[in-house]
Order: structure tokens, then C-alpha cells, then sequence
């Protein structure tokens, strides 16, 4: 089963934390960067999604207690919200009103 914790943690780490600091910093392709706006909110959600991984992966890769593993996979799925809260507000300002 730790395999699995590995490579969750492999995927997330070659994926979405280049792609969130890619954001964050601004360099993302010209041809993207219409579609991305606003870059940072959607690189800060990218680095909290990212997050969730090593929240919940590093507990259970170091044997911790019930407890301490539980209190973060509920602090993963907080930093998760937020993610998801910054890619609406990002989405909405993005958004013309007529």
C-alpha cells in the first residue's frame, strides 16, 4: 500500500508544483497566458493542490500515529478548499459582465 503514497507523491511533485511555481512566477507560453489570467491566483491553487500530496503522503510514509495522520489529512483537505476557493475568484474576475 505505501507504493501508492510514493507515487501520488512522484506524480504530484513532476506535475502540478512545476506548473503552479510556472504560474506563480509568470512563466507560462505567450500563447497560454489569455487563457490562464490571473496567473498568480491559479498558481497559488496549483501549489495548494499540490500540497495535499505530502499532507497526506509524509504521515502515512512515516509510520505516525492515527491521530497525527487524521489531523493532517483534514489539514490537506482545508489547504484543498482554498485551492478551489482561489481558482472561483480567479475564474470570476476573469469573467466580462455585459
Amino acid at each position: 500500500m505505501m507504493i501508492w503514497q510514493w507515487i501520488g507523491l512522484a506524480v504530484f511533485s513532476v506535475t502540478l508544483l512545476p506548473a503552479g511555481i510556472a504560474l506563480l512566477t509568470g512563466r507560462v507560453p505567450q500563447r497560454l497566458r489569455p487563457r490562464l489570467e490571473p496567473m498568480r491566483p491559479r498558481g497559488l491553487a496549483f501549489l495548494a493542490f499540490y500540497a495535499a500530496a505530502p499532507l497526506n503522503a509524509i504521515p502515512r510514509l512515516a509510520d505516525a500515529s492515527s491521530l497525527t495522520t487524521l489531523a493532517a489529512t483534514g489539514l490537506s483537505m482545508v489547504v484543498t478548499l482554498a485551492g478551489c476557493i482561489a481558482v472561483i475568484v480567479a475564474t470570476q474576475r476573469t469573467r466580462v459582465t455585459p
